[in-house]
């Protein structure tokens, strides 16, 4: 009688194992979504401080390209001087001197040659670094996307660890439950009975290290994402 409950507790047990490993092989590719991807990768690119920052140097760039193209004004400096000696009547006289007079006033414009010559390279500079920034930026983004695709695709492995291990534990207690009540009504040996707990144990144990670890891979989603989960529509 014992012998044979033995051997029939071991057959469930193989049974169940089985089961399992056919529920580990299962693939997770059907409960992947590309539309939820492509709307994380979303909320990635708006939510994520690094992110911004890469959209900020974009925006720098453009203002210092407007910055040096409104500096070629400043390289030309309007001068005025009054002169009361030089009261002529307001008529208007041009020297050689670059200087026109009129009456006692005496205007004039002076200019640097070596601030025209740079200017037209610190334009040129500005723009290839709005070149740069936005080839950051698009460099970062590509990243950012790979990122999230592979902390999502870890989520959705989790998930599935989580449901093979919900579903081993269901196995693994029917298979101890039977074995109590078989060891309490003294029908098989204390051995039997703590072989089928040990392994209950060990199931349940599985099952709390996978949920740990979905939630850590959730976190890590969440993260990049900048929003929980449950907030992405």
């Amino acid at each position: 009688m014992n012998s044979r409950y033995i051997l029939f507790i071991l057959f469930l047990f193989i049974v169940n194992i089985g089961r399992a490993q056919e529920s580990a092989q299962e693939s997770i590719l059907p409960n992947i979504s590309d539309t939820f991807i492509e709307k994380l990768i979303a909320s990635a690119k708006l939510h994520y401080p690094k992110a911004k920052t890469y959209e900020d140097r974009v925006n720098i760039a453009h203002i210092n390209i407007q910055k040096a193209r409104q500096d070629w004004f400043n390289i030309f400096s309007l001068n005025y001087l009054y002169s009361p000696a030089q009261s002529g009547g307001g008529s208007l006289v041009v020297t050689g001197g670059g200087q026109s007079f009129l009456g006692g006033y005496s205007v004039g414009f002076s200019t640097s040659i070596g601030n025209v010559l740079q200017k037209p390279g610190q334009v040129k500079i500005a723009k290839q670094e709005l070149d740069i920034a936005k080839l950051n930026e698009e460099e970062y983004l590509l990243n950012i996307a790979a990122i999230v695709k592979q902390r999502y695709y870890i989520y959705v492995q989790q998930q599935s660890l989580v449901n093979w291990s919900t579903r081993n534990v269901e196995s693994s207690d029917s298979i101890y439950q039977e074995s109590k009540h078989k060891f309490e009504k003294g029908e098989v040996p204390f051995d039997t009975y703590n072989s089928t707990y040990q392994a209950y144990a060990s199931t349940v144990q599985a099952k709390i290290q996978s949920e740990t670890q979905l939630l850590i891979a959730k976190s890590n989603l969440e993260e990049i994402i900048g929003s929980k989960l449950e907030d992405i529509k």
